[in-house]
Parts: structure tokens; sequence; C-alpha cells
């Protein structure tokens, strides 16, 4: 029988960037946005906070756009601060890559199996979902699941006994499935 386990977020992730007065490495989102324009060009910026000082920091969501080019629903979300729209830019590649920062999800998801006994079953087929794009090592996540170490799941990868169409010793942020077994 097909299992089926959900990956899904519990909150924001943590912004990974040096800060320049305590140096600490960990920001979080405030879910403010700064909106400056200029005539007819428009700045936006997502406000981050230091976890160690509390220190602001920004990053680049629009640079120098045209105000007409921007969608009035998505201006009026900036100027609300939509909490919603904080969650889209840090899942954007091009704000990270646009803020040369990373996100670090450690703490950021829970595991949802459904309630369901694992310890006694010989053979699981199971699908993994991901209520949003959380890059997790699938080992540990069935290590986790099933209460395995993950030295334990690397050893029944390589005999074999855990077999997947995606390459499990990485991360993934896709679904997939596999089938372990004991």
């Amino acid at each position: 029988m097909l299992e089926t386990w959900v990956v899904m977020p519990t909150c924001l992730p943590l912004v990974r960037r040096r800060c320049h007065t305590c140096a600490s490495e960990r920001f979080r989102a405030s879910g403010k946005f700064r909106v400056n324009a200029n005539h007819k060009l428009i700045d936006v910026w997502l406000l981050v906070l230091c976890t160690g000082c509390g220190r602001t920091a920004k990053l680049t969501v629009l640079e120098r756009a045209r105000v007409r080019s921007v969608r009035p629903d998505l201006l009026d979300r900036l100027h609300a601060n939509d909490p919603g729209l904080t969650a889209e830019l840090l899942r954007d590649p091009a704000v990270l890559r646009r803020g040369r920062v990373a996100l670090d999800w450690d703490g950021a998801w829970r595991l949802d199996i459904g309630g369901s006994n694992l310890l006694d079953r010989e053979v699981l087929d199971v699908s993994v979902r991901f209520a949003a794009p959380v890059p997790v090592r699938p080992v540990r996540l069935i290590a986790e699941a099933c209460g395995l170490s993950r030295g334990e799941v690397e050893r029944l990868l390589a005999q074999g006994r855990l077999v997947s169409a995606v390459r499990l010793d990485g991360r993934l942020s896709d679904d997939f499935t596999f089938i372990l077994k004991r």
C-alpha cells in the first residue's frame, strides 16, 4: 500500500548573510517592504533583521523598474506588507541570487507521515510530496520517519534494500517515491 508523506514548512526560513555589525550569519525576514519611488522609477527591498543584533538589511526585489511595469496587485501587496508575498519572494531564485544570499531551512519544516505505524512493516512503498520547495536530505527524512539512524539508512541504500528513481544521497525539493525493504 502506497503511503504519502508530506514535507510542510512551519515558518519562514532564515536568510544566510553576514551581518556587518556583529558578524552573525543569520537574518530573519521582518515581513516588511521598503518601497521608494523616484519620478517614474521604483525600487523595492525586503527588510530582514539580524538574529544577533537586530540590525536591518535589505534584499533587493525590484531595482530601478518603471512604475507602469509593476502589476498593480503586486504594488498593493508591497504597500500592505503582505506576509504571503514575503514567503513567495524568499522562494524566488532571482531575489536570492540578486541579494547573494541563501536560505537556512533548519527547523523551518516538518514531516507529516499521516500517523501510520511504520515499524511493523516489511516493505514500505512511500510517496513524498513537498508543500513548498524545502531542500531536505531524503536519507535524513527516511531516518527520522522510520526511527533509524542515518548510517543505517545509508547501509540499506548501499545494500539495495532502499530503492528510488532519484538519487537519495543529496538534497531534494521535488516530489519523489521510494521503496524500503527491511
